[in-house]
Formats: C-alpha cells, structure tokens, sequence
C-alpha cells in the first residue's frame, strides 16, 4: 500500500501566462505557493482473488474489469500512461472540495503520478511529477488549462515558474526571510465562497481571446517580481496587498465570468473594513476568495464576511510526498 500526500496551492501574480496559447508565443511567469492543504492518493495492488480488476472511490465508487471503462479521465489516462494491468484499488481524501481555485485536479495527477512511480518501485524528480501530470491534463485529456498548478503541488514552498515554447519550465524557488514568511502567513485571510466552477469553462474564453488579452497578461507577469521582492524584503511588506489589489482589477478583464455581483459585492465589502488587497484564486467565478489584512484590520474583515467560511493559510514547504510505503503490498 502507498499513500501521497499532494498540497493544494494559491497563486498569487502571472496566472494564464502558463497557458499554452500565451507561452508559445512568449515565456509566461507566475508566482504561487503551495498550502497545508492537501489531497492524499490511496493506492493498493490488489491479490489476484478480485471481483473486479480496478476499484476506484473518488465522489463516486467505480468497479471496472477494463480501463477504458474507467469514468475518472485522470486515473483512466495515468493507468494506461503506466501499464497498469494487473488488480488495483485507487482512494483519494481531501482537505478542501475540487472546483474551487485551489488546483486540486492537478494536485490529485501528481498525487497519482507520484503513487504509480512508487508503485513501480521508482524514485523520480518532483520535476519528473509536475511534467507528467500535466502531460496527463494537458496533452492526453485536451484540458483548457495552465501548468502552474502542477508544479506548484509537486514541488511545495514558493516558486517562480518560467514557461517557455519548448515546453521547458523553469523553477526558480524564492529566498525569503523567516520572519517575513510568518508575517504574510498571518496576515493572509482565505474565505470560501461555497460557490464551485468549472476553470476549465472560464480559462476557455480566455483562451480564444489570448491575443486580445495579451497585455492585460503581460501587466499580470509584471507583478511576479515586485511580490517576489516582498518576501525577500526588498520590498515593504504591506506592498503585497497593493499588488494583489492590481491584479486582480487587471485579471478581472480577462473575462466576464472571472467576477460576478456576488464576488465583487464581497471584495468591495472586505477592503472597505480595511483589507489592503485580494483576488479570487484560480480561474475565477467562484472557490476562495485571498485577502492581505493587517492585523488590527482583520477583525472588521472578518466581521464585513461572517458569512464566509475562513480558512487559515500557512505554507507547505515539501510538496508531494510519499507518507506510506508498505513493499511488502504493492
């Protein structure tokens, strides 16, 4: 038996750079972090004396003889991606629901990818991980998405990921201060819309408008570096709420379905009791909504959303890992 466990993510500046539409044309860059939140991929070979080949429980329990009748496309393309042709029960348990700007899909492809390659008595780079899952999303199941998220779950800690027409990324971790680090963890506020949405829809109008859209990308990237130097402390530490402030008006161009009444009545209701910037994770439309709030602010804040579900943000500094490996079950 094997188990991962795969941390979800925020981004904070350069999402839809990392879309292919963007990136072939010129290098995409975001800055993301990964969260003590996570998903963890079960994975047992099973004996021989089976009443069905493949068991897996997601949302719903499949029980299948063939893979092509599997229903979950990201087991059903990462079985095949691995040969795997022999009895096998699949379980998957989450911190946080999918479909709501965390990247939990792609969380769940590096869990898996990362319990397969364990499976088959591999070791293989966090790199080797985020490549392939995406590989998975991207390529085999023809999703309308970006990498970042990938990379981000696989690798853990805060990055800057540099996407390129060669389908190079490049990994470039950021130096910070402890102390800054702690800062910004306690002065970052997540609530929980209780709305879902499907990324792929919103990332998909976006995309057919890449070119249209281009600069107001380009002013997304731009702001990569100045959150960088937040935490390394060239910057003041307040600037962060400024910048996510930006962004967010910029990325709220990208598409009508990246905001809503909803969505802006909250934002509008959260930095009028003193939140100094946010923005909607993931695509939009829906999920978490992120927050900086000084501390003598968050009170208000708090107050302003008391309908929302908080959840507390620290980071996670070691990406996908294996908890349980039993050799003796595989």
């Amino acid at each position: 038996m094997i188990i991962t466990r795969t941390p979800f993510r925020i981004s904070f500046a350069g999402g839809g750079t990392d879309l292919r539409s963007f990136y072939v044309a010129e290098p995409g860059r975001v800055i993301s972090a990964s969260i003590n939140k996570f998903i963890y991929v079960v994975i047992k070979r099973q004996i021989g004396i089976v009443e069905h080949k493949y068991r897996i429980n997601w949302s719903k329990v499949e029980f299948t003889n063939s893979i092509d009748e599997i229903e979950h496309p990201i087991v059903r393309e990462a079985l095949k991606l691995f040969h795997i042709d022999f009895p096998i029960e699949i379980t998957t348990f989450t911190d946080v629901p999918g479909q709501t700007g965390l990247g939990s899909s792609s969380a769940f492809a590096v869990g898996l990818v990362h319990a397969l390659h364990a499976l088959k008595g591999e070791m293989v780079t966090k790199h080797t991980l985020a490549k392939e899952a995406a590989f998975i999303e991207v390529d085999l199941l023809e999703r309308i998405m970006g990498k970042q998220d990938h990379y981000a779950s696989a690798y853990g800690n805060i990055n800057v990921f540099t996407f390129t027409k060669d389908e190079v990324v490049k990994v470039d971790p950021v130096l910070y201060r402890p102390e800054i680090l702690k800062k910004v963890e306690s002065n970052l506020l997540l609530f929980y819309l209780r709305t879902k949405r499907n990324a792929s829809e919103i990332l998909r109008s976006q995309d057919a408008n890449t070119e249209v859209c281009r600069e107001n990308l380009r002013n997304l990237q731009r702001l990569v570096d100045p959150i960088r130097d937040v935490f390394n402390g060239t910057l003041e530490l307040d600037k962060l709420g400024e910048i996510l402030d930006e962004g967010w008006q910029i990325k709220r161009k990208l598409s009508n379905d990246v905001s809503s009444s909803e969505i802006d009545d909250y934002y509008y209701k959260a930095m009028s009791a003193g939140a100094l910037g946010g923005k909607v994770l993931g695509a939009g439309g829906g999920g978490f909504l992120l927050f900086y709030v000084k501390e003598d602010k968050q009170l208000a804040v708090k107050k302003a959303l008391s309908n929302l579900f908080q959840m507390p943000v620290l980071f996670d500094n070691a990406g996908s890992r294996i908890t349980y490996y039993d050799g003796s079950m595989v």
